[in-house]
């Protein structure tokens, strides 16, 4: 095995679609593992004797840890060498993935989900540095096409697996899947990862830990993610619980960024974002990760709740356009070579908002084709915003900088996406009740249209056997629940045309980015 890979290394460097592949693995096992427990929740509380509320602790301690990991991985790659720390986090999330699946009870899944959460929050940032070394400037395109890949498609297909999994084996396996995945890219990382000479290592004992920018920072991330997953079940600001962790979160979040900017050697370089296409890409990747899980979360319950589909069949409405990206993206790589890069974010921005206007037209007698394809259309207006993003954001950041840029923004992309999620629930509950409102008003006995609904309906049910009494009572029960219905899908409609709305906002930002060229030679800029 061992001149297995000696070949494979040729002049000293491996060559950089292996060390893609190879860094892949691990980024894919740990974005599916975001989204792959969502549908197993009701079996996992049946089965540990919790209640579904508590249940909804194993996706928000995994959201919390990895939150927090994430914009760390520059310090403490060089603390303790990327290529050490890579595989130590592998490890963790391999061995963390083994003791989930085997969790007797709730508190104890909880607990080693926010260990699998603090091993994956480097994976993706460390993957993504690695990919950016391996390959010159003019084909960074193809290798964040690759990247892409495994981050787009994660949460698009991890819902259809893991109920797969759940309804044919066990909740527990969609964890234990993970165990031969990081066995083989701990095996790869060994032989064909290395560290480059340019990546100076700190020495332990030479660096004082930031114990304050370290505290506020966990803090701040731990709080913010708690405000969002439970905001809209706790009614937001009207819990003293959601106003107490919001501003803690605040404080914390300000107090790190402050203390940072005022440190020689800080945690995390938020200097970066002086860098104007840093900022303005991290900033357009924050709304593409709202976007993404927003819209990723939303479809399925509008598909499962008014349209009666299971959920293996909202999850294959959705896969398609996952494959979709995955053929789209080495072409938007090519393309990079030929187009600016942001006049590609631009084409794909219009993409992907007319696909939400497109699906705010939706109503309840749309088919399993008409959903599909709207995801399919969006899916590829998404292929032309990831890759050209994460070339201009990194085009003017040099090479001993990207382990902490990429830490950036990928948290800034997984807080866009848990911003998205909790958004867009809370804007469906509220334009249902503000449609219910209005379509009630319709609900009385002076409305002659109504009346004569009520009057069919109750005439239908006598026939088929039921008294006067209960014939009426049933078909105002039976109006009630149309109604229900009606204003859940213009709820629907409302929020992704403002989800579409949101998204248009990103064009002036791409006018404000500086040009970046993906042939060889100097950047440019005006």
């Amino acid at each position: 095995m061992k001149q297995l890979f000696a070949r494979a290394r040729q002049n000293g460097e491996t060559h950089p679609w292996l060390v893609a592949f190879t860094v892949m693995l691990a980024v894919f096992m740990e974005v599916l593992d975001t989204s792959v427990a969502n549908v197993a929740l009701p079996h996992i509380s049946g089965n540990l004797s919790a209640g579904v509320d508590e249940s909804t602790w194993v996706l928000t301690s995994y959201l919390v840890s990895n939150a927090i990991v994430l914009p760390l991985t520059g310090w403490l790659s060089s603390l303790f060498g990327r290529k050490r720390f890579y595989m130590t986090c592998v490890a963790i999330f391999t061995v963390s993935s083994l003791l989930c699946g085997l969790a007797p009870s709730l508190p104890w899944l909880v607990f080693f989900r926010i260990m699998q959460g603090a091993g994956g929050g480097a994976l993706q940032p460390i993957s993504q540095a690695v990919m950016l070394e391996s390959f010159p400037k003019e084909k960074r395109g193809m290798a964040m096409a690759m990247f892409g890949v495994g981050v787009v498609m994660a949460p698009i297909i991890g819902p259809t697996l893991g109920g797969w999994l759940t309804d044919s084996y066990s909740w527990r396996w969609i964890f234990f899947i993970n165990i031969p995945v990081g066995v083989i890219s701990l095996i790869l990382t060994f032989f064909l990862i290395y560290d480059p000479p340019f990546l100076e290592r700190k020495k332990v004992g030479a660096v004082g830990i930031d114990y304050i920018g370290l505290g506020l920072l966990s803090v701040g991330l731990g709080f913010l993610q708690v405000v969002l997953d439970k905001g809209q079940r706790e009614d937001w600001f009207e819990s003293h619980f959601i106003v107490a962790c919001a501003a803690v979160a605040v404080i914390g979040l300000l107090g790190a960024l402050i203390w940072e900017l005022n440190r020689k050697d800080p945690i995390v370089d938020f200097r970066l974002l002086k860098n104007r296409n840093f900022l303005l890409a991290t900033l357009t990747m924050f709304m593409l990760g709202f976007v993404l899980y927003g819209s990723t979360a939303l479809l399925p319950i509008f598909l499962q709740t008014l349209l009666g589909y299971t959920a293996l069949l909202s999850g294959l409405v959705l896969s398609p356009g996952g494959f979709i990206v995955v053929l789209m993206l080495p072409l938007v790589g090519q393309l990079l070579t030929h187009f600016d890069a942001r006049w590609l974010v631009i084409c794909g921005v219009v993409i992907v908002a007319s696909s939400l206007f497109h699906m705010a037209t939706f109503n309840l007698d749309i088919d399993f084709h008409t959903a599909m394809m709207a995801r399919i259309y969006q899916s590829a207006g998404m292929a032309f915003l990831f890759v050209p993003i994460n070339v201009m954001a990194f085009y003017f950041i040099p090479k001993e900088k990207f382990n902490n840029a990429t830490g950036i923004i990928n948290l800034a992309r997984n807080i866009g996406g848990s911003f998205g999620i909790a958004n867009v629930v809370t804007l469906l509950a509220r334009r249902q009740q503000f449609h219910q409102g209005i379509l009630v008003s319709h609900m009385t006995p002076f409305d002659s249209a109504y009346q004569a609904i009520m009057n069919g309906s109750a005439r239908v049910l006598f026939v088929a056997g039921s008294n006067s009494t209960d014939a009426q009572a049933q078909a105002h029960g039976m109006a009630y629940g149309i109604l229900q219905r009606h204003a859940a899908m213009l709820a629907f409609g409302d929020v992704f045309w403002i989800m579409g709305l949101m998204f248009l906002t990103l064009i002036p930002l791409m006018l404000l980015m500086k040009k970046s060229r993906s042939r060889g030679g100097p950047p440019m800029a005006h």
